[in-house]
């Protein structure tokens, strides 16, 4: 079986971290507009044929025996794998058997003379041991060639089934009548309206447009996990089936996390979903919650600033030296640092939404979020 020897470009991985979240949030949209998908999608489909579709996990899902044909062509390459590794030892073996042969060759005939027996017997041993080296050269050819040549299958057919897959999805609901509703009865328009005397003031359109660009932060880089899935298994495979351990896996794929932790620092704010102690904090009232918040807000905002301020001095020192990784990857360092001062603008605009929330209900001022008409249609269920 050939070695891998691919190196994931640097392009390809930031380009990578922008399009993949756009595509797929694209897709789930695309997904939800056309209704429930039943147990058949198109996005899910495509995960499996890209992540799993050397065993044919993309037929399986949809119901196809043919799915079979992958399991035994990969389970082929399991075996070829086996058995060109057994004949690289063995010409390993022979290449330092040869290297034995010589040097008694050239030690009987230094104390012996060509023509002693001793010599005699050393090159009859070297005429074996080369006749060993082509045999296993031989066969570690044709386990190759056999072991690739089944491997090339697969990706063929990967390949078609990559242009069939939307007609077999589309197929699959047709035949076990999973096709999106049909709407029915019209629309209907639902109207949050604002609370009566209180209309949306400027603190309350900033605070519910804060927290709508960090949902979406939060989301576009909830995205990033599945490409994780992607690379670590690709590095599994790699490794384990090609024998390719890869230089860029773990290194991309930390620093990949490192952003995330950065940037998904305000969605976890707006959603309260940072570890706090509450042990009296839970049995206040609405009113004394939102005291509490303000005074300890102080104590959030020197952390952010701090961050901001020592954020925007690193990305500022690694752009000026276009800073990357000491290691052969050799990624670069200055994209990364940028996601600190990033994420602390992020986090800054998130803890001042709430700091405006928490003063209009100190002051019993609620601040409700604008007006939002949404239309749902009734489907046949």
């Amino acid at each position: 079986m050939p070695s891998l020897d691919f190196v994931l470009p640097h392009w390809l991985y930031w380009s990578g971290l922008v399009l993949f979240p756009l595509v797929a949030m694209m897709l789930v949209r695309r997904e939800a507009r056309l209704g429930p998908p039943g147990n058949a999608s198109m996005p899910i489909a495509l995960m499996l044929w890209l992540a799993g579709g050397f065993v044919g996990l993309h037929r399986f899902y949809l119901r196809s025996w043919l799915g079979v044909v992958y399991v035994v062509l990969f389970v082929a390459i399991l075996m070829g794998n086996v058995e060109a590794r057994d004949a690289r030892l063995e010409l390993s073996e022979a290449r330092n058997e040869i290297t034995k042969a010589e040097f008694l060759l050239e030690r009987a005939t230094e104390r012996q003379g060509e023509d002693s027996e001793a010599a005699q017997q050393a090159r009859s041993d070297l005429e074996a041991t080369r006749q060993a080296l082509e045999e296993s050269q031989a066969d570690a050819a044709w386990s190759d060639t056999v072991t690739g040549s089944i491997a090339a299958l697969a990706a063929v057919l990967l390949l078609i089934d990559a242009d069939l897959l939307p007609g077999m999805v589309r197929r699959y609901r047709e035949r076990h009548g999973e096709r999106p509703p049909t709407p029915v009865g019209g629309l209907e328009r639902t109207v949050v309206p604002a609370v009566p005397d209180k209309p949306a003031s400027l603190p309350g359109r900033f605070a519910w447009t804060v927290d709508r660009v960090s949902g979406w932060t939060g989301h576009f880089v909830a995205y990033w996990s599945v490409l994780a899935v992607f690379v670590y298994y690709y590095e599994v495979i790699a490794r384990y089936v090609f024998n390719s351990p890869t230089n860029w896996a773990h290194e991309s794929m930390f620093l990949m996390f490192g952003m995330v932790y950065l940037i998904s620092g305000a969605f976890a704010l707006r959603d309260d979903a940072h570890v706090r102690v509450d042990v009296l904090y839970q049995y206040l009232p609405r009113r004394g919650r939102a005291v509490v918040d303000i005074v300890t807000s102080i104590f959030f905002f020197i952390f952010v600033g701090t961050m901001l301020v020592t954020g925007i001095q690193f990305a500022m020192d690694s752009i000026n030296v276009w800073e990357v990784s000491f290691t052969e990857w050799a990624i670069q360092y200055w994209v990364v640092k940028i996601t600190i001062p990033l994420g602390a603008a992020l986090l800054l605009l998130q803890g001042i939404a709430d700091v405006l929330r928490n003063i209009a209900v100190f002051t019993g001022w609620d601040v409700p979020p604008p007006t939002v008409t949404t239309e749902a249609s009734h489907h046949i269920t």
